[in-house]
């Protein structure tokens, strides 16, 4: 049996402030973390210095996987790679080993041939950025079909285009990935899996929306067990990080008990 290798993204208990959610990983046994860029009043919207964070994870002896995210890194301009350095530098700053960057999600830049070319100049234009610094860019497809980049396959065949698979890794979302239908998963370029389910019977999969994502149980409707267990079969040795949206999740005044049944339902089907 192989055992999944666990981690927490601040969506999981977005209320907490960083060090009770830093020590929330920590009792649940794991080790990696995410934080992020779009939680109002906590993290790094409230202004909190990327040292904080770093002797903050360093306490609980976290490692800080990624900051998610930079959005619309699909639609680079001037102020997307100003945008972008920022990022770069508060994860240097703050210990974080990765950039998640996300697409375009609003219908825009979705013709065949222009979201191929956009997608290749910001990787170009991010490529070099992120070396300097020793980051990692994770290139997040999203599975709404509004969104200008849904294809793991066009993602990985952009990076092996530009011969730049020790720069960018792909994230594996099991919701967005059910929601694609697109069978490849590319485990071999995959740096990061975001796992959430979908127990609500009556939504259908086009409708599905974060404000669906919930933790993973016995009523979960994507799969998850089976996606993950394909992933680590198929060679995938990194981590399986929480992030379900769900305001019912959020409200929950135990996410350590949640997220600990979470953990033993899918380490029980792998």
């Amino acid at each position: 049996m192989t055992s999944i290798r666990f981690a927490l993204n601040h969506m999981a208990a977005p209320s907490l402030a960083i060090d009770d959610f830093f020590a929330l990983a920590k009792s649940l046994g794991i080790d990696s973390v995410e934080i992020r860029n779009d939680l109002s009043g906590n993290a790094i919207l409230d202004g909190t210095k990327p040292e904080a964070i770093r002797e903050a994870a360093a306490r609980q002896g976290l490692t800080i996987i990624s900051i998610n995210a930079l959005q619309r890194f699909n639609e680079w301009n001037e102020a997307r790679a100003r945008e972008a350095q920022e990022l770069i530098d508060y994860a240097s700053a703050c210990g974080a080993k990765a950039l998640v960057l996300v697409p375009k999600n609003d219908g825009t830049g979705c013709a065949d041939g222009e979201r191929q070319v956009n997608l290749r100049q910001s990787l170009a234009a991010l490529k070099p950025m992120l070396e300097k610094a020793g980051i990692t860019g994770l290139v997040e497809p999203l599975g709404f079909e509004i969104c200008s980049l849904r294809s793991k396959t066009e993602a990985a065949e952009a990076i092996r285009e530009l011969g730049a698979q020790s720069t960018f890794r792909l994230v594996h979302d099991t919701f967005h990935h059910h929601l694609a239908g697109e069978a490849a998963t590319f485990p071999e370029l995959a740096g990061l899996v975001h796992i959430s389910g979908v127990s609500d019977p009556a939504v259908s999969v086009a409708d599905m929306r974060d404000s669906h994502r919930v933790l993973v149980g016995a009523d979960d409707r994507l799969d998850n067990a089976g996606q993950i267990k394909a992933l680590l079969q198929a060679g995938y040795a990194g981590p399986f990080s929480f992030e379900p949206f769900a305001a019912e999740v959020h409200a929950v005044k135990d996410p350590a008990g949640v997220l600990r049944a979470s953990m033993d339902y899918l380490n029980a089907r792998v």
